[in-house]
């Protein structure tokens, strides 16, 4: 067996303690003998939750050897709080010990960059492998398996039951509800998102009329006791009376029938979508990847594509679907659709006139919206921005909308006036923007992460998802006063010296595999800046995964935007039909320019930096 580089593993810290272990707390000491995978995660990142979902079948089929430990690792404030941590443990189904870690302790530890990050501890208690984003999971079995093979045979493997503990289950009518249509008749469609069905709702939002789906995750078509969800979240009414669902973790557009509660499939194969793979096509060919919202507009369902930063269509004349917008780059850039940039859109409303598409945008925090671009002959579109500055500035901020900041925001409701109702998921609150003055303001506090919100008779009913229930709101004549409170990401820049940087994205492809040349270059390297200016050289893509950078004079601080992608394949000649994997991460990089700065900047996609 091949030597591997093994770096002892500093100690696992974090203030808000231990979750799914029945109050035990643990050290590393406690687990020495098992295979440690370390999950750095924060709830609001869907590549976290991508990754969550990889790894359940690792976790179940090396459960006596593995063990997972999710090390929770905040980005905005409310994610710093402990309760929305139990909360969030509890929404995704996340079955292994949760070290909850507000202040990034054990993240600085152990120099992780980005969010997801896993690192694979071995039996004696030292780091053998690193790997960011998604798509490792291959990997991470493979290594296992040598770890089991190797640490077998020296007597330092101990298998047996691992340390998690599962919380007792509360019973409610609802369990973290995500999105609300309102029905035709008075009642209500709610996404009953943890337990994977829908729930229709009489008129005073508390009566249950029916359950579509048998409250077990999976991806069947069929009647109300049939069917199956994973992780449903928004809704659209279709011309056609059908209701169109967004089935977020089977990567699907579902149909439901109100009338009968038939379900079908609309579009998505249940395959999460990988870059080089189809962006248009048959409607149940082409893969999709954590759509979250959907909205009918323009002729067309919008679908908010949660997972590759981007928005799709549905055309159900033609039966196909599409990109309409976006690059899969995260961030905040308008422009043309098909130039702009998106992080997360989790929420669509159609303006009362029908001109825009306002989407909730939200890893920038931001308002942004859809229109018919006035430039070209009228069938391309348009990005814009109406609140936001970027992904790691957040707070709540009312005022000027220049100035105006959200936490999170994951839902939008278009008013009768013309004005947006933006629920503010992060900060508990519900906000509302005015196109016509410019002008944010707070209609309601003290909700529990609002994810929707839809008008009824002057009022507006919000899914206040931690609370599990819908509220009924009378929206205020004046807006409340709410001190302002500005933030940025805990992570700490990293110091670099001026002049030129060298950035290497290191990648080690699995134990038998190799780089997939197949179909000319298997890597992708794809560098920005934020401010624009901060690069004098160095920007733009290529095939090779390091770059020669040239940091621009007199900027001093901003972000440096990475996103890499490597293709592996088994390295076997003789096998006609090799299995291949894509490997990919996106790293938002704050980045402070120090006379005492580093010039190298490592970014491990898989593997071990050997110069650190």
């Amino acid at each position: 067996m091949a030597t591997r580089a093994r770096v002892r593993a500093p100690e696992l810290i974090g203030k808000g303690g231990w979750l799914n272990t029945g109050d035990r707390q643990y050290t590393l000491t406690d687990l020495r003998g098992r295979i440690v995978v370390l999950d750095f995660w924060t709830f609001c990142c869907v590549n976290c939750l991508h990754v969550l979902d990889e790894l359940r079948e690792l976790e179940e089929k090396h459960r006596d050897t593995v063990v997972i430990i999710g090390v929770h690792s905040p980005k905005f404030v409310h994610e710093a709080e402990h309760q929305a941590v139990v909360d969030a443990v509890e929404r995704y189904e996340v079955q292994h010990p949760v070290l909850d870690d507000p202040e990034l302790a054990t993240w600085k530890q152990y120099a992780v960059r980005a969010w997801p990050t896993l690192v694979v501890i071995d039996p004696e208690g030292y780091v053998v492998a690193q790997h960011a984003g998604e798509g490792h999971a291959h990997a991470i079995e493979k290594l296992v398996e040598e770890l089991e093979a190797e640490h077998e045979a020296k007597g330092t493997l101990r298998r047996g039951d691992g340390p998690y503990v599962p919380p007792e289950p509360v019973a409610t009518h609802l369990r973290f509800p995500g999105k609300i249509l309102a029905l035709a008749d008075g009642g209500y469609l709610v996404s009953d998102t943890t337990r994977h069905r829908l729930v229709e709702i009489e008129g005073d939002g508390e009566t249950v009329r029916r359950h579509i789906g048998t409250g077990e995750r999976g991806f069947v078509d069929g009647g109300p006791g049939e069917a199956r969800f994973s992780e449903p979240q928004g809704f659209a009414a279709l011309p056609d009376g059908r209701i169109a669902v967004a089935d977020t973790v089977n990567h699907a557009i579902r149909a439901l029938d109100p009338a009968t509660g038939e379900v079908t499939t609309l579009a998505g194969t249940g395959r999460q979508w990988w870059q080089g793979a189809a962006t248009s096509g048959p409607a149940r060919e082409v893969d999709l990847s954590s759509p979250w919202d959907v909205a009918w507009f323009a002729d067309r369902l919008w679908i908010a594509m949660a997972g590759v930063h981007q928005l799709w269509t549905y055309d159900p004349a033609t039966d196909t679907v599409r990109v309409a917008a976006g690059t899969t780059n995260e961030g905040l850039v308008d422009g043309p659709a098909e130039e702009a940039w998106f992080a997360q859109p989790s929420g669509l409303a159609v303006s009362a006139d029908g001109e825009r598409l306002w989407v909730a945008d939200s890893e920038t925090s931001a308002l942004r919206y859809v229109e018919r671009d006035g430039d070209g002959d009228g069938t391309g579109f348009a990005v814009r921005t109406a609140v936001g500055t970027g992904l790691f500035d957040f707070g709540h901020r009312d005022g000027a909308a220049g100035q105006a900041l959200f936490q999170h925001p994951l839902g939008v409701t278009a008013l009768p006036d013309g004005s947006v109702a933006v629920c503010d998921t992060y900060n508990h609150a519900l906000r509302r923007y005015d196109p016509a003055s410019d002008e944010v303001s707070t209609l309601a506090t003290d909700l529990r992460e609002p994810s929707d919100a839809v008008p009824a008779d002057g009022d507006l009913v919000v899914v206040e998802s931690a609370r599990h229930r819908l509220t009924r709101l009378r929206l205020p004549e004046e807006a409340l006063r709410v001190a302002d409170r500005a933030h940025r990401t805990q992570r700490a820049a990293t110091e670099i010296a001026p002049g030129r940087l060298r950035l290497d994205v290191v990648f080690q492809a699995p134990t038998g595999q190799k780089l997939d040349t197949r179909y000319g270059p298997s890597t992708r390297l794809l560098v920005s800046s934020t401010p624009p200016e901060l690069l004098a050289e160095g920007a733009g893509a290529g095939t090779d995964l390091f770059r020669e950078l040239v940091l621009a004079d007199g900027v001093t601080e901003g972000v440096l935007h990475v996103s890499a992608m490597a293709a592996s394949c088994d390295d076997d000649p003789a096998n006609e039909y090799p299995a291949c994997h894509v490997h990919q991460q996106d790293w938002g990089v704050p980045v402070r320019v120090t006379a005492e700065g580093t010039s190298r900047l490592p970014l491990v996609l898989a593997g071990m930096d050997d110069q650190t």
